[in-house]
């Protein structure tokens, strides 16, 4: 069943509208700081929070006359605020509202992703619960190894997510700087006073030091957290992915009743919502490295980060947040096939059960590299031949001898393997 995701909050965000909206916050930020300092009577500012106002047509227009588009959104906003214009952009530079009002719109982005996290979390807790005893084989290399539970590979990956939520948070509390500072980051023109009430009243951190833009390390390690995010849910639909495989076949995603994964072999149900993940994780991760490479710039300023960002940014956060969204979808329509889990745990005759059996002939005398060779040949015998380790070891005279028929029925309990899973449970939930 493919998920219902109508969510426009981030989409919005990052449209040339709320852009400019940002701008006119910062900017009236800005007016109300120096008002608080008794440079701009209260009154006048309460006058430009009433007219001011910008139209992204005539934005444009005027852009294609000036080349700069904070000149053409402060020409637009001035139209509207006559004499009062005088009060706004004094002593600012351009990347003073660019980089603050762009902080604003990573901090709302940042909100959003975080309900994404929680959600999926949550999702992810409710399954694990679900599955707690769920038995089903552990696998190293792709190949089987021991018993473990359904539910512990899900606790992994809520401790995981829950990591890479704390990650997002620090890094979305780094990036929550703004700068009122002027060209160059020296503030010629205008008193730090401003810079520090302005964040204030934008609920944003003043920078440490700007010079002239805030510095792009603080932005390559958001988009790092990001790509993390992003690589983390990949992980975890590859897992779902192999686990759909038909000779696996132990999960599936959800599958609707008219659905069809194939146009041309009718018994197909692919796991295209985790493909699907896959592919964007590439995407993400490929945008953190434009934004590492954004960190050098010019002396104390160029652009060159500028266009990258308009492109990385908001197709990274609506892609991590559609991420989040989609894989909460998977999560809660998933189908487990218990049937199958406990059937695979069984092959070729329980070989899983190898390493209780070297354990209990070594406890019996045996040196390790004696019972090593023992239980690995019935194993390999079982594994080639497509025999039964079990039988194999009750025809074993090397195994008899020491190993009686009842104390081999007490090797081959699948619910030794579980002794332990509360405490991971403990841990996690």
């Amino acid at each position: 069943m493919i998920e219902r995701y109508s969510r426009e909050e981030m989409a919005k965000i990052w449209t040339l509208e709320s852009k400019f909206q940002y701008y006119l916050n910062v900017e009236i930020a800005v007016c109300e700081a120096y008002a608080e300092l008794g440079e701009i009577p209260k009154e006048d500012v309460l006058i430009i929070k009433q007219r001011a106002r910008f139209d992204v047509k005539r934005i444009d227009e005027i852009e294609r006359e000036v080349r700069h588009d904070v000149i053409a959104f402060l020409t637009n906003v001035n139209e509207s605020l006559g004499d009062l214009g005088r009060y706004m952009h004094v002593g600012l530079t351009s990347s003073d509202v660019i980089d603050t009002a762009f902080a604003l719109q990573i901090q709302d982005s940042g909100k959003i992703i975080l309900e994404d996290l929680n959600k999926t979390i949550n999702s992810i807790k409710k399954l694990a619960e679900k599955h707690k005893n769920t038995i089903c084989i552990g696998r190293s290399h792709g190949i089987h190894a021991e018993i473990m539970t359904f539910g512990v590979k899900l606790c992994s990956w809520i401790d995981i997510l829950e990591r890479q939520k704390n990650n997002f948070e620090h890094a979305l509390e780094q990036i929550r700087v703004g700068q009122i500072s002027g060209p160059v980051g020296t503030y010629s023109n205008i008193s730090p006073d401003v810079e520090q009430i302005t964040c204030k009243h934008l609920g944003l951190k003043p920078a440490r030091i700007s010079t002239q833009i805030i510095a792009r390390d603080y932005h390559a390690y958001f988009m790092q957290s990001l790509a993390l995010i992003a690589s983390v849910i990949e992980q975890f639909a590859t897992e779902i992915r192999h686990l759909q495989r038909t000779e696996v076949l132990e999960v599936e995603e959800g599958f609707g009743e008219h659905q069809k994964g194939s146009s041309a072999m009718p018994h197909k149900k692919n796991p295209v919502l985790s493909e699907n993940l896959c592919g964007l994780a590439r995407v993400v991760r490929a945008n953190s490295i434009v934004a590492l490479e954004n960190i050098p710039l010019w002396h104390e300023r160029d652009i060159s980060h500028s266009s990258a960002e308009r492109i990385i940014f908001p197709d990274s956060l609506t892609l991590v947040d559609f991420m989040l969204n989609r894989f909460n979808g998977i999560v809660e329509n998933l189908v487990v096939h218990e049937d199958n889990m406990l059937k695979n745990t069984d092959k070729f005759g329980g070989i899983v059960f190898s390493q209780k059996v070297l354990l209990t002939l070594v406890s019996k005398g045996l040196s390790r590299e004696d019972a090593y060779s023992i239980v690995q040949r019935n194993a390999l015998d079982a594994f080639n031949n497509h025999g039964n380790f079990k039988e194999n070891l009750l025809n074993d005279k090397d195994i008899i001898n020491l190993i009686t028929p009842q104390e081999l029925e007490t090797i081959f309990d699948k619910k030794a393997f579980l002794q332990n899973i509360d405490k991971i449970y403990a841990r996690i939930l």
